[in-house]
């Protein structure tokens, strides 16, 4: 019995132990979990780290004069680790001596909060141990360099606990002007444009950082511990922006009148294949216009402009002379072998030459010198649009072109059908740029140029990578076939399609217009959708540039043809730019109408009024009397002045101003100015009338 006790009591004894065992256990437990817990999970936090990656500077991309198209500005978002070791030993006596003086400085650089709030709101965050207390977002980089010289900040990042998170974002200080070309750098988004095809290059070498990430996930920087970035590299394009604006400038005009669907512009130079302006322009939801797709790498189906080619290769081929007679008729329309053919205009005789069948746009004339020279072998037509180059890419340095799209021709009676059908524009499909590559290669005498839009890449202003112009093909066609051709293009001007649109111009222009049904995904022939095209080059005696203009228009649009559309913008910007580009030709006695697309100034209107009146130029003076800031832009040919909007407390447009100007008015408003690169005011991303808050800052673009 006594031995039986003396078990019992041992077991109950164990069993006793193990419970108050457990219940120490799950007291420790519960302890560390809930009162050591926030300082064990921190500790666990600050032993996990990594490195990530720093974004580099992206590059700018300039015109060819080294004006900026695209460029990044830095903001910074500013946060405060409150448990850093040099803010919180010997009790924390830095974070007391300096937070007075911390409040003042942060409360006037930001204005949002007072000094007592921010210093509040700073001893409760240090007294929670917040590791990542955001202070501000998106400030300048003109407001953080005051930031880090105010008291605690200058001491450094491990002694004041600061951390600055530097970002940026990308300016197209021309606003609309090539947009699409130049491109867009996205986030989230795919890139277009230059952006995205030099990419690479323009977003330099990421960095690396290690972090240590504290409680809530938040990463701290380790310091010592990082590898800097290398900036993009700066691209130096082709474009010439005062060009591109006249090429806007007049697109839209036609585009606005017309109130066509779509329309693209781009000009090249004749010798080298320099892209010097592109427009595209696309009729957006709301009425307006927009560079929403680049239609000038867009294949369809050309119209007449691609008779260049039938002419090309008939004469190459030898089967017909420029001056040959060609029977088209009075009709407006004839069978040609195996296929009905239409005219837009019936023929002004029922004989025609070769030049004028080409000068009238003959679709029945060229139809019958295709089936005359190349009846026996239609394939042999397409071989002449391969030599060409209309069968590939152009090659432009600019990703999205399409490819070419050629009829399949073989010799039969489909094949021959196909191959009459694309002498006058159907059944191929050919991008605004293939054709400007033709035309500028009858005007270069026959050399086929490569269209290139980038001239140099430069690192921290040295050139890395130098473009140069490329040859194509040497000769295109024989040099008499050249000769024919450029004399069928100054017959359209002289006394064919474009005839009155060029009457009595000054100018020597060559050039075809075009005009084609539309026929694109459930639209059809039928639909009343044209395509109006012209192209040419100018001056046709001694070619500089070469220039190519395509609308779509609306549905059943009274004004359609190439001659009525694309012909006059051809022309405006041939005044535009040959007025101020073309070598030479400034003191000839030709007379030129004022250029209305490029002049936009402002200041005072005070000082308007005095330069005007200094340079004896007269304008119409639309200003109030009380105005104290005015405008002078073009319209109709006419010079403008008017009232530039000047309300008390709101951002005010500063816009086409000298820096000295903008500084004043600005500085007037006690309005901070952040400056970038030199010239008159392009764009400042505060909007004009937004409200003006205390501690304001506006960045301004020159150019």
């Amino acid at each position: 019995m006594e031995i039986k006790r003396d078990i019992l009591w041992r077991a109950y004894l164990s069993f006793l132990g193990v419970v108050l065992l457990s219940l120490c256990v799950l007291g420790r437990a519960f302890y560390i979990q809930n009162v050591q817990g926030d300082h064990w999970r921190s500790l666990s936090d600050s032993m996990h780290q990594k490195y990530v990656e720093l974004d580099a500077e992206r590059g700018t991309i300039f015109s060819e004069d080294g004006q900026m198209l695209s460029t990044s500005i830095p903001y910074y978002d500013v946060y405060m680790d409150f448990g850093a070791d040099g803010l919180r030993e010997k009790s924390g006596k830095r974070f007391r001596e300096n937070i007075d003086s911390f409040s003042i400085a942060v409360s006037g650089l930001f204005g949002d909060k007072s000094t007592a709030a921010y210093k509040k709101e700073l001893q409760s965050a240090y007294n929670k141990k917040n590791r990542y207390y955001l202070l501000h977002k998106a400030l300048s980089f003109e407001e953080y360099k005051k930031f880090r010289s105010f008291p605690l900040v200058r001491l450094g990042r491990n002694k004041s606990g600061v951390i600055a998170e530097e970002r940026s974002k990308r300016l197209n200080p021309f606003g609309l002007l090539a947009r699409r070309t130049i491109g867009l750098s996205r986030e989230n988004a795919q890139n277009v444009g230059l952006e995205r095809t030099y990419d690479t290059m323009l977003q330099g070498q990421k960095g690396k950082r290690l972090v240590r990430f504290i409680a809530g996930g938040a990463p701290i920087p380790v310091e010592g511990y990082e590898i800097e970035a290398e900036d993009g590299k700066d691209i130096y394009t082709t474009l010439d922006i005062h060009m591109q604006d006249m090429v806007e400038s007049a697109l839209m005009k036609m585009m606005v009148q017309s109130e066509s669907e779509h329309g693209t512009c781009l000009v090249m130079e004749t010798k080298t294949g320099k892209i010097k302006a592109i427009a595209n322009l696309g009729r957006t939801k709301d009425g307006g216009y927009s560079e929403t797709l680049n239609y000038a790498l867009q294949t369809t189906e050309p119209g007449s402009t691609i008779k260049l080619a039938t002419l090309l290769a008939v004469l190459d081929h030898g089967s017909s002379k420029i001056d040959d007679l060609v029977e088209v008729g009075s009709a407006g329309h004839q069978y040609v072998a195996v296929r009905n053919v239409t005219d837009a205009e019936r023929s002004p005789k029922p004989m025609l030459t070769v030049r004028e069948c080409f000068a009238h746009s003959s679709n029945v004339g060229m139809a019958k010198l295709a089936y005359k020279a190349f009846a026996d072998k239609p394939d042999a037509y397409r071989s002449y649009l391969q030599k060409f180059h209309l069968d590939k890419r152009s090659g432009l340095d600019l990703m999205g072109e399409d490819a070419p799209v050629l009829p399949k021709i073989k010799r039969n009676k489909e094949g021959l059908h196909a191959m009459l059908t694309a002498s006058f524009g159907y059944a191929i499909e050919v991008s605004p740029l293939h054709t400007l590559m033709l035309y500028n290669a009858v005007a270069n005498d026959g050399k086929m140029m490569k269209p290139y839009l980038v001239n140099t890449i430069k690192n921290n202003g040295i050139t890395v990578k130098e473009f140069k112009p490329v040859v194509l093909d040497e000769a295109i066609c024989k040099p008499e076939v050249i000769k024919a051709a450029k004399s069928s293009m100054e017959a359209v001007v002289t006394e064919g399609t474009a005839m009155l649109v060029f009457k009595d111009y000054p100018i020597p222009v060559a050039g075809k217009t075009g005009t084609a049904h539309v026929s694109d995904g459930a639209l059809r022939y039928g639909g009343g959708v044209y395509q109006a095209s012209f192209v040419g080059y100018f001056p046709a005696n001694e070619p500089e540039y070469t220039c190519i203009v395509v609308i779509k228009t609306k549905p059943h649009a009274a004004i359609h043809y190439g001659g009525q559309l694309a012909a006059p913008v051809f022309k405006e910007i041939v005044t535009g730019v040959y007025a101020q580009y073309v070598k030479g030709k400034r003191n000839n006695g030709v007379q030129l109408s004022a250029d209305s697309t490029d002049y936009n100034y402002a200041g005072t209107a005070e000082d308007v009024q005095q330069v005007m009146k200094a340079i004896k130029m007269p304008y119409v003076d639309s200003t109030d009397k009380s105005a104290s800031l005015s405008e002078v832009y073009s319209y109709n040919y006419n010079a403008v002045a008017r009232t530039i909007s000047n309300e008390k407390n709101r951002m005010p447009d500063v816009r086409y101003m000298t820096l000295k100007d903008a500084l004043y008015i600005l500085e007037n408003k006690k309005i901070k100015v952040v400056v970038k690169g030199k010239g008159k005011v392009m764009v400042q991303d505060v909007l004009p009338g937004t409200p003006i808050t205390k501690n304001t800052t506006v960045t301004i673009l020159l150019n």
